[in-house]
């Protein structure tokens, strides 16, 4: 590889693993702030970039896409690059990107002026589900039951709008779930304090969300959705179930590894779209409709990794089935690295990972 691999690093996100692998396997790489004004300078002479930007950060937000596309223009190789992350956390980007390639979309409908949302809403079935284009793990979603709730949520969407960050108890449930599964509430006490300032500057930061209405129809009858990842060849998939007393799957922590459950259309759908968008890594929801036909709720770039990890195994493109457990982590930077050797080195492959380093 003629060239540094460069690594923008947050700590607990995908770049740790990225590093530690680096390190063992001796590929150069240097770490840069892709935050910095002078990131174009720090990319001189590096042949690829990885960034694992989140959502959940406003300044990553603002700069990532202008930071890639720069990178690309510059002839890197970026993950993620601009194809694979341009819909990221945009609900109504990737409505307008999955109707243009024909994928199975849950319908929605989204409006940009009051007037015209309240006249839809008139004449609507129900029930509805209410989304922000921003959040993730079922923030900010809601069912509506009819057009008297629906109104309530436009005139509030045009007007003051909605913060996409979670409010505390909300966030403080999501906390207490995942802590009681590792037996760490003691932590998640301790840090009450920080995660409260984060979450207030974080509102102040990114502001309201509003101007525009996010509806989705509603799919009645589905006790779990269905997670698929793809990563190159390799589709990871297991199911969530529904929160008790609640419609929403996503959040709920409740994962299944049960490959009896795997609808193989979706594996079908997931890879020709992640094809079709030309991505390297794209997560899908899927749900299914009256005729059992499935649907996509909504997509990603990115993941939990260790969820993807605890998968058994994986589906290749043809759907001949792997057993093996890959971090996602490795499988992204093994394809980077093939990608820009190009056919003059041998092919690196994800299970070719020291299993020393940690999957955090």
């Amino acid at each position: 590889m003629i060239g540094q691999l460069a690594i923008h690093h947050r700590a607990k996100s995908f770049s740790d693993r990225w590093i530690e692998y680096c390190e063992t396997q001796s590929i150069p790489y240097k770490i840069v702030n892709c935050l910095g004004s002078d990131i174009i300078k720090q990319l001189d002479s590096c042949a690829c970039l990885l960034w694992h930007w989140s959502h959940g950060d406003p300044r990553e937000q603002l700069v990532a896409h202008h930071v890639i596309m720069a990178a690309e223009a510059m002839g890197i190789k970026v993950f993620p690059g601009n194809s694979t992350c341009w819909y990221f956390d945009d609900k109504i980007a990737q409505k307008y990107l999955l109707e243009a390639i024909g994928a199975p979309l849950v319908p929605t409908h989204v409006f940009y002026d009051l007037q015209d949302t309240l006249q839809w809403i008139e004449q609507a079935s129900y029930p509805k589900v209410f989304k922000l284009r921003r959040g993730a793990g079922s923030s900010n979603v809601k069912l509506v039951h009819n057009a008297g709730e629906a109104r309530a949520l436009a005139e509030r969407a045009f007007s003051g709008g909605f913060s996409p960050i979670p409010h505390y108890g909300q966030d403080a449930m999501k906390r207490y779930r995942s802590a009681s599964r590792r037996g760490d509430l003691l932590n998640v006490v301790k840090r009450i304090p920080q995660v409260l300032a984060t979450i207030r500057d974080k509102k102040k930061m990114m502001g309201n969300e509003r101007g525009y209405a996010y509806f989705q129809d509603f799919m009645p009858g589905n006790d779990f959705d269905t997670r698929v990842t793809v990563i190159g060849d390799r589709a990871f998939a297991y199911t969530r179930n529904v929160r008790p007393g609640d419609f929403r799957a996503s959040g709920s922590g409740d994962v299944v590894y049960d490959t009896e459950r795997i609808n193989h259309k979706c594996l079908e759908i997931a890879f020709e779209v992640t094809r079709k968008v030309g991505s390297q890594s794209m997560a899908f929801d899927f749900v299914f409709g009256k005729d059992q036909q499935p649907l996509i709720l909504e997509v990603s770039y990115c993941y939990i990794p260790q969820l993807v990890y605890s998968c058994p195994g994986y589906w290749d493109s043809k759907l001949n089935r792997h057993e093996e457990r890959v971090w996602p982590q490795d499988a992204i930077l093994a394809d980077l690295l093939n990608d820009v050797c190009g056919s003059k080195q041998r092919e690196i492959r994800p299970d070719a990972m020291p299993s020393a380093i940690s999957g955090r």
